[in-house]
């Protein structure tokens, strides 16, 4: 398994060529950039919610018992 970082810095910005370039950044220095279309960054917006609304219902069935 990879050396897992905690995230301390996020950036997203547009490239000159219509995509964006996705800078993440862990606590040990360790720095990550790619470049994704929109299509790729609607996916991941897409499973972040998937997960997101995952994690609400879970907390929504614990409250009402």
């Amino acid at each position: 398994m990879a050396d897992v970082q905690a995230l301390t810095q996020f950036t997203l910005s547009e490239t000159p060529d219509g995509d964006y370039l996705i800078e993440i950044e862990g606590d040990s220095g360790g720095k990550l950039s790619v470049q994704a279309s929109i299509e790729q960054i609607d996916a991941i917006i897409e499973a972040l919610d998937d997960v997101l609304s995952e994690g609400e219902a879970e907390a929504d069935e614990v409250d009402e018992d």
